[in-house]
Order: structure tokens, then C-alpha cells, then sequence
């Protein structure tokens, strides 16, 4: 596999915030402190569904929920929501940011909103980029009072979590699973388009978080892994988790305590079973089956967990990647006129945040507002200085799909509908994985 690392970036502007960790005598060492609150947010009434072709909401499968976990390490108190839509555009995610700001005090790089990425859920707030490529998708606008009751409980969400923080304690660990695919199909020509295709690279690996108070019992688990949200079909027109909220629904009657999905490098992964469904779309086809094929192996990562620690340090920091534009795309949606620039040479450019969590010397979290392909975050947790990395995708908004070079060639689905160039994979890779070093260096 070509390494990502050593391209050149085109441009990566890059910003340090990394908060500064108090050393505190060893007697008086800030106590570790954690907390858990949820919210529904399922729609009381028909709402225009995400992906596919435009298509209203009938009934209700499962529900949807804002799921809040506060890290407070003494010094830092770090929010990761995970919201069981499909996606949010970065100037959604600013909204709810500066409202938590002027409400709590919370700074935004201490606010990270990650979206589960369910196709069964509604569209909610600015659609972004995403009009550029799929206009008939919006032809009817968004939702306003969903989107307002989305953020209103969004707040409630934290707001509430923030009466409960208790002492607690953190471990980490790995599990593995084949619930997933590459789903870039191809035939004897090398055409490529959405199917299942068993010999590209995909990522089977599961990070996990467990939090729990000082006697043992959980608090949350926290689960990273890859895929898309699809296993219910177009036709199937009900409100659902689908592959995240159905594992996370199975996992917490298992433990008895709630789990966050976070998504990972899903932009080239599916789900390895879609359903069948009949003309009615009322059937749940083989998502049932994911409780075995996702949520038992948490549970056996989880049971792996044998030792956790009430010594913890938050880190927070973020780079701003800088990156070309797709060339013949030539205008750019006015709302987000705060993620583009013009270069002094006059070339288009993408400006995607990337963010960082460090937890103590082991644990490094990078978030990035787009749908990666997963040989990118492969190849950075492979070179990165710290053991347990994670990537947690569509987080803070989206971009769309950031594709490989190699695969923009191949054409298909995902590169038409990106914003970015061929350059990008390499753009990103470079950057993430010089601030990890960067990190890595100061800890020393």
C-alpha cells in the first residue's frame, strides 16, 4: 500500500491548542471525574429521511437519542455527544458550539459532536456541500422545527450530564470484527460501483473506552468502528439506529449501561449484510444478525479490559488542513464560506478542522468533519506514535467523502460526490500525522 506520509501536503496551516496539564504534588492530584445523560430526539411526525432518493419518514422502528459522556480530569472538562442521525454540516455543529459557550462556558474544542451516520434518520440543519452534487435531494428545505429541536435537546442533553459527574475511571482496549465490507465493488473492466468487494482494504478493528465509577460498576462504554448505516433499505421508510443503534441498543441490556457509537473511517466501508426487503419495507432483514456480528465482539473487547485508572489527563488541540478544491466544482455554498479561501495563486481551497483528544501518554482520538476511506486512517494508526489511536469520522459536521487518490481514478459513487481533489487523502494523512508527532514530542 502506497504510505500516505510521505506525500506533501499542498498546504496544512496548523494550530496548537493544546491545553496545558498542571503537575499537582501527588497527594493532592486532581480527581478523575465522569458522567453519562441522554435525550430523545425521534421525531414526532414525518421527516425527509438522509441518503438515497428523497423519501419521507413512515413510523418508527427504533428510537434516536443524543448520547453525552463528560471527561473531567480536574484541570479540563472534555463533551462527546453521539447522535444517532446521518449528518450535520460543520455550520450546524458551530451553532450548537457557540450555544453551549454562551450557556456553560464551553469551549469548542472541548465539544465534539459525532453523528452515528444512520441513512434512517432525518436530514437536520444546513445541508452544506452536499446540494452541490445531489440537488434534487433539496428541493424541499430542511426541517426548521426538527432542526431546532435536534440543538434545544442537544443542550438539555449536556445540561443534564452536568449534574451527575462522579469520581470515576478510565480503561482502553481493542476488539475486532467482520460486520464489515469494503463496499467498492468492481468488475473485470475495474469499474467501480456500490456493491461488496471482499479483497479491498477494510477495518475490522473495534477501539473501546470503558468509564466506570470507583466500584467498578459502568458508567459508558465509548466503541469506534467503521460503517455506514445502510442496512435497512431505501424502501423501508421507518425511524432507526440501524446498524449503530442497533448494537448499542443490544450491548447496553447486556452491561446495563449506555454505549456511544462513534464512527471510523466509514467513507469506502459497508455493512457486510443489506436487507431483502418486501414492497412493504416493513421488514428488518438481517440487522438483527449485527448484535452478533458487531455487539458481541464489544462485549468480549469490554470483558477484556482488565485494569482501568483514576489518573487521567485530558489533551485537546486541532490543525486546520488546507487542501484543493475539486476543480470543476465552481461555487460554494454561501453558509459556508468560513471552510473555503482563495489562495494567493488563485487556487480553491477546502479548510477542514481536524481535532485531537489525548488521554494520558497512550490514548490519541483525531476527529475530522468528513467521510474518510479507511485506508487513511489505516495507514496514520499504523505510524502513529501512540498505541491506542482512534479516528472518529463525520464528527463536528461533514464534508462528504474523502477519497484516495487511487480511487478517485477508479471513478464510481464517492468521487462524485466529493468536494475535494485527488490530493486530499495525502494532504490529510501528512498533517494528522505530523501533529501526532508533534504531540507525542511535548509529552516527552
Amino acid at each position: 500500500m502506497r504510505r500516505f506520509s510521505n506525500h506533501i501536503a499542498v498546504i496544512t496551516v496548523i494550530f496548537l491548542c493544546t491545553g496545558i496539564l498542571h503537575t499537582a504534588p501527588a497527594n493532592a492530584q486532581p480527581m478523575f471525574r465522569a458522567a453519562f445523560a441522554r435525550t430523545n430526539i425521534t421525531p414526532a411526525t414525518p421527516q425527509n429521511l438522509l441518503g438515497y432518493a428523497p423519501r419521507m419518514s413512515e413510523g418508527v422502528r427504533d428510537s434516536l437519542y443524543h448520547k453525552v459522556v463528560i471527561l473531567d480530569d480536574g484541570d479540563k472538562q472534555f463533551y462527546l455527544v453521539a447522535t444517532d442521525l446521518g449528518t450535520i454540516a460543520p455550520v450546524t455543529y458551530d451553532k450548537a458550539a457557540a450555544r453551549l459557550k454562551k450557556m456553560f462556558n464551553i469551549d469548542r474544542e472541548n465539544f465534539w459532536w459525532a453523528n452515528t451516520h444512520t441513512h434512517s434518520a432525518p436530514e437536520t440543519g444546513s445541508p452544506g456541500v452536499i446540494p452541490l452534487f445531489l440537488g434534487e435531494r433539496y428541493e424541499v428545505k430542511y426541517n426548521e422545527a426538527y432542526a431546532g429541536f435536534v440543538e434545544d435537546k442537544l443542550v438539555e442533553a449536556v445540561a443534564e450530564a452536568r449534574k451527575h459527574l462522579v469520581p470515576a475511571r478510565l480503561g482502553t482496549g481493542w476488539g475486532f470484527s467482520r460486520a464489515n465490507i469494503n463496499r467498492r465493488a468492481r468488475d473485470i473492466d475495474n469499474k467501480t460501483f456500490l456493491g461488496e468487494n471482499p479483497d479491498a482494504p477494510v477495518d475490522g478493528k473495534i477501539g473501546l473506552i470503558r468509564i466506570e465509577n470507583t466500584d467498578g460498576k459502568p458508567i459508558a462504554l465509548i466503541a469506534n468502528y467503521a460503517i455506514h448505516g445502510t442496512v435497512l433499505s431505501s424502501t423501508d421508510l421507518r425511524i432507526s439506529g440501524d446498524v449503530p443503534g442497533e448494537v448499542a441498543g443490544y450491548v447496553e441490556k447486556q452491561i446495563g449501561a449506555p454505549l456511544l457509537f462513534i464512527n471510523g473511517a466509514l467513507g469506502n466501508i459497508a455493512p457486510r449484510f443489506s436487507v431483502s426487503v418486501s414492497n412493504s419495507g416493513k421488514k428488518d432483514g438481517q440487522l438483527r444478525q449485527f448484535r452478533k456480528l458487531l455487539g458481541e465482539p464489544i462485549l468480549e473487547a469490554n470483558r477484556r479490559i482488565l485494569a482501568t485508572t483514576g489518573s487521567v489527563k485530558l489533551r485537546t488541540s486541532g490543525i486546520v488542513i488546507e487542501t484543493p478544491r475539486r476543480a470543476d466544482i465552481k461555487t460554494w455554498p454561501e453558509d459556508m464560506k468560513a471552510y473555503a479561501r482563495t489562495s494567493g495563486s488563485g487556487i480553491p481551497l477546502i479548510k477542514m478542522p481536524v481535532q485531537f483528544l489525548g488521554i494520558n501518554d497512550d490514548v490519541m482520538i483525531w476527529s475530522a468533519p468528513c467521510e474518510l476511506f479507511c485506508e487513511v486512517s489505516n495507514e496514520i494508526r499504523s505510524n502513529s506514535p501512540y498505541p491506542y489511536t482512534f479516528y472518529a469520522g463525520i464528527t463536528n459536521g461533514t464534508f462528504g467523502y474523502l477519497c484516495t487518490e487511487e480511487e478517485i481514478r477508479l471513478g464510481g459513487y464517492e468521487p462524485m460526490v466529493s468536494p475535494f481533489s485527488p490530493s486530499a487523502a495525502a494532504d490529510l494523512a501528512s498533517g494528522v500525522s505530523q501533529h501526532l508527532e508533534t504531540l507525542s514530542r511535548q509529552k516527552k
